[in-house]
């Protein structure tokens, strides 16, 4: 009976050995089973990381070469106004030489003596009559008869009568002045050709008959109107 008993008691332990042998066994391979999924998520974190370190170098290199392109543009936009800007510096600077030219020669014909010598083209015998003025509010054409006539006593040159006609001018026929080039401010012809258009006998006529126009269609015009009218037909 003892013996059996020990018998029992013998297997017990032996089975609970064999526990404990497959309880250290499970447990070292869920431990290497662990280890091998953290393994596994490691690996994953670093492919997850590469990934991300080639989009954002990829995504770095993008934005680089369109910011290039981009300055590219600017840099020949840039350029191209420089550019313009010099144009128009060149321009300006023209024109400033040009007239500075103008009011220099004018200043001559007006301060220079009769005795001092000086360029074939501004030789002349100084005017002895009263210099002409015109506003363009008198006969554009007893004008131009007059200042014929005194540049031919005085033996002017066409140069010389283009500086002397421009300094005639006053009020708006001084304004003409403004819608002639620069390089065409000593021109004789190109001055009383804008005169002419401007204050000439063609220009009148349309005046009047504008004038006429607009008083017929008046009603009853009051006769100090008429007295204010009357001499524009007289003149």
């Amino acid at each position: 009976m003892k013996t059996r008993q020990e018998e029992m008691k013998a297997g017990q332990v032996e089975m609970k050995v064999r526990q404990e042998e497959m309880k250290a066994g499970l447990e070292k391979k869920m431990e290497a089973g662990q280890e091998r999924m953290e393994q596994v998520q490691e690996e994953m974190k670093d492919l997850i990381r590469a990934g991300k370190e080639e989009m954002r170098v990829h995504v770095a290199s993008q934005v680089e070469g369109i910011k290039n392109h981009v300055d590219g543009c600017i840099g020949r936009m840039e350029e191209e106004v420089q550019g313009v800007k010099g144009k128009i510096e060149e321009v300006k600077t023209e024109v400033q030489e040009k007239m500075s030219d103008l009011e220099r020669r004018l200043s001559d014909l007006e301060t220079r003596p009769n005795n001092f010598p000086t360029n074939p083209e501004f030789m002349y015998s100084r005017p002895t009559v009263k210099p002409l003025t015109f506003d363009g509010l008198t006969s554009w054409a007893v004008f131009k008869t007059q200042f014929d006539v005194m540049s031919s006593t005085n033996g002017w040159t066409d140069s010389v009568k283009a500086s002397q006609l421009v300094a005639s001018l006053r009020g708006s026929a001084a304004e003409v002045l403004q819608g002639i080039p620069a390089d065409k401010l000593t021109d004789l012809t190109t001055i009383e050709k804008a005169l002419e258009s401007r204050f000439g006998d063609s220009h009148l006529t349309q005046f009047y008959r504008t004038e006429l126009k607009t008083r017929r269609q008046e009603p009853e015009p009051s006769e100090k109107a008429f007295k204010n009218w009357l001499p524009m037909w007289n003149d």
